[in-house]
């Protein structure tokens, strides 16, 4: 015990100390777990230069959440689907009341139609029906202002049949930008699509071609053989190729760089092609392009 009184005994000033030190610890704690050190201050919100910021920030969130927002582009409401339906904001009672109508052969053909069938709510047939595009002959019909009875409504071959008149023509390789527009699934961009490639290709010589055309779904491609054919093949003019310099060659449909590569190597090797189809005999080739290559080329 002797070991320890030592290091516990103080004379009164040091003992004095000691409880000063232990007093204004205790001051220091009450005071921070009171908060009294924190600033009143607060920064004034309505500063203009606060605000300012404040609406400037607002604007981009808002921009930003409409940029986020399904864009959409002029349809015929009797193609709605499911998914369709979903992204404009209708139950799926009422895309199935649609369904079921266009089961019975017939089409809806104006606005008010469309909210009696489906029984959609005023505000949503407002927010959609500004995308409604009818046929030309529907929105001519319903300008004259006539009133037709259930028993007067189109079946849905009388409604196709009607459509077809404003086609110019049904031929592939004729169509224009608009013909391919009456198909429901195409617009306008996808539609020019189509004619620029149509261009590059000098025409379509094969259905399956316009599966090719970038963007373009299959099942709309489809629908799009339903009315259009091939009727007329287009007349193309074949290059010899063994006269083309690489970067002709290269500008081949169909052509790459790697198999431009391949035929040039094996020109060097025989000198000369002597037939077209001596590119099957290439290694590697690609033998599923040697039907749409030779459209374009041939050997003499």
């Amino acid at each position: 015990m002797k070991i320890f009184t030592s290091h516990f005994w103080y004379n009164k000033s040091q003992r004095n100390g000691i409880f000063l030190l232990g007093l204004i610890i205790i001051v220091l704690q009450v005071l921070i777990f009171l908060d009294a050190f924190s600033s009143d201050k607060k920064i004034a919100t309505e500063n203009p230069e606060i605000l300012a910021f404040q609406n400037q920030i607002d604007s981009l969130k808002a921009v930003e959440i409409e940029s986020r927002k399904p864009k959409i582009f002029p349809f015929n409401p009797n193609y709605i689907t499911d998914f369709k339906g979903e992204q404009l904001g209708m139950s799926l009672e009422e895309i199935d009341r649609l369904l079921v109508f266009k089961k019975t052969g017939k089409f809806v053909n104006s606005k008010k139609e469309f909210q009696n069938i489906t029984k959609v709510s005023d505000s949503l047939l407002d927010k959609i029906s500004f995308y409604f595009k009818f046929p030309d002959w529907v929105e001519k019909r319903n300008k004259q202002g006539k009133n037709y009875t259930n028993s007067e409504k189109y079946t849905s071959y009388d409604y196709e049949k009607i459509s077809k008149k404003d086609v110019s023509t049904f031929d592939l390789n004729k169509a224009t930008a608009k013909d391919l527009e009456f198909i429901n699934g195409i617009g306008e961009k996808t539609s020019e699509r189509i004619i620029q490639y149509r261009s590059k290709l000098q025409g379509f010589t094969y259905q399956d071609q316009l599966y090719e055309v970038w963007g373009l779904k299959k099942e709309i491609a489809e629908k799009v053989f339903e009315y259009f054919k091939i009727i007329e093949k287009p007349i193309i003019k074949k290059t010899n190729v063994n006269s083309l310099i690489f970067n002709e060659l290269l500008r081949i449909p169909y052509m790459d760089y790697e198999l431009c590569k391949m035929i040039f190597n094996y020109k060097d090797e025989v000198a000369e092609i002597q037939d077209i189809s001596e590119l099957k005999k290439i290694k590697d080739f690609p033998l599923e392009k040697y039907n749409r290559l030779v459209l374009y080329l041939h050997a003499e």
